[in-house]
């Protein structure tokens, strides 16, 4: 494990320990780190919003994206497995687990993944998501990676809700609720410049991403100026 991008990722992280951050692109961040350092293919992130339900707030690739809607919208998986039991749950591979999660196990086998491990997001009693890391190839998990991987969810939950705050509840779901309306913006400006550059949805949101941290933009407001059409992005580069 590269040592001294894990000491940096741990200071980005805690960077955003502030009153005002961008939560998508905090989220963001911290699966490009899980996938540059944990040696897995893919990592998405699961967040509860006001309601107690699940949503998908980032992925590192449209693939597992894909399939972390899939594993909700059947409601069955390691990642809501977690979410529910706040237990960390390994999976060496899928397909060995037909019978428990029949639909999800199918569907990650059919989008490339073998193994996949669910690390539990926890504000102390409370379970507010997962962490969800997925492999191409079978096998069991790097005990060492998984510790990084579990340290990395709480560094990034206490971000969520703010610890020097009084009301850690209430301003967690203020900041959920605010992200999920930021990734609905996301998403409708992804599928506009998708279309007007000829070009796939994860290519898209690598340009966004990248535009707004070039102009030191909230991604959330670029993708709303985008797609209303006030803002052009002249000078986008895919």
């Amino acid at each position: 494990m590269d040592q001294q991008l894990l000491s940096k990722t741990f200071v980005e992280l805690a960077d955003n320990l502030v009153a005002d951050f961008d939560l998508v692109d905090f989220l963001c961040l911290l699966t490009d780190r899980c996938v540059g350092m944990l040696g897995v293919s893919a990592v998405g992130v699961l967040l509860a919003d006001r309601n107690g339900e699940l949503r998908v707030m980032a992925a590192s690739g449209e693939q597992v994206r894909l399939l972390e809607l899939f594993e909700l919208q059947n409601d069955e998986g390691p990642c809501l497995e977690c979410f529910r039991t706040g237990a960390l749950i390994s999976v060496p591979d899928v397909t060995t687990e037909i019978h428990r999660w029949p639909r999800f196990a199918a569907q990650a086998h059919h989008g490339g993944f073998a193994a996949v491990q669910a690390v539990p997001m926890r504000l102390r009693d409370e379970v507010v998501g997962a962490l969800n890391l997925f492999r191409s190839d079978a096998g069991p998990f790097d005990p060492a990676g998984t510790l990084v991987a579990q340290a990395l969810a709480d560094v990034a939950t206490i971000s969520l809700v703010q610890q020097r705050a009084t009301h850690h509840s209430t301003i967690l779901n203020e900041q959920l609720q605010t992200a999920l309306i930021s990734r609905v913006l996301i998403e409708q400006a992804k599928g506009k410049l998708a279309e007007r550059l000829d070009i796939d949805m994860e290519q898209a949101f690598s340009a966004l991403r990248a535009y707004a941290r070039a102009h030191n933009r909230r991604l959330s407001d670029l993708a709303r100026t985008f797609t209303d059409g006030t803002e052009p992005l002249n000078g986008l580069i895919v």
